[in-house]
């Protein structure tokens, strides 16, 4: 059994040249020692809040965000305390044995804004774009464009690969082949889980 490690900027390249790996659009210049840079996509979940006047877990509601896709030169502005949901340019694709965790760029962390909350973890056998969650926690609006290299993704291998990958029909994955910023799929209730949550996915 070999112990879990994070790939190298070496490892990265040659398993994505290999096809063990899918990162598209690819582009090599953006490896990084131990990472992966990723560019933020055209498609945005922006929330009404105004519908409702408590989420409540255990109930939770649906229909809460409206679907924003920019085009052309268009941008997208978030305001001060704002929150909304974008997702990476890059589809992803891990094998079942390799998973990856998403993190901010340390630049844009230093200007206020966050690229994720809590769901940084991404699941051997997912598929898909990669939701961010965004928030400016600035005083000032922050200005987005598709394209932006706004996060970056380091890669770890298993010990071993995994028996039910994200996708096994076993675990319902809620994200599995997304394309657009997604909205939370969260199963509530007392004796409920979220099985195959699969984090940013």
């Amino acid at each position: 059994m070999q112990p879990a490690s994070v790939l190298s900027d070496g490892t990265i390249r040659r398993l994505v040249e290999e096809g063990h790996i899918r990162i598209e659009p690819w582009d090599p210049e953006m490896v990084q020692p131990a990472s992966v840079d990723l560019k933020l996509g055209p498609s945005f979940r922006v929330f009404h809040n105004h519908r409702i006047q408590v989420i409540d877990l255990a109930d939770p509601p649906t229909g809460l965000t409206e679907h924003v896709e920019i085009g052309g030169d268009d941008v997208f502005v978030i305001h001060p305390g704002e929150f909304v949901l974008g997702r990476t340019e890059e589809l992803v694709e891990l094998p079942d044995d390799v998973v990856a965790r998403i993190e901010g760029k340390s630049s844009l962390g230093r200007l206020g804004l966050i690229v994720h909350a809590t769901a940084g973890f991404v699941d051997p056998g997912f598929k898909g774009t990669l939701t961010l969650e965004i928030t400016n926690f600035n005083s000032v609006p922050i200005v987005l464009r598709p394209g932006l290299p706004i996060a970056q993704l380091s890669l770890m291998t298993l010990d071993r690969p995994a028996e039910r990958p994200y996708g096994h029909p076993e675990l319902g994955s809620h994200y599995h082949g997304q394309v657009e910023a997604t909205e939370s799929r969260y199963e509530g209730g007392p004796a409920r889980t979220s099985a195959g949550d699969g984090g940013v996915g």
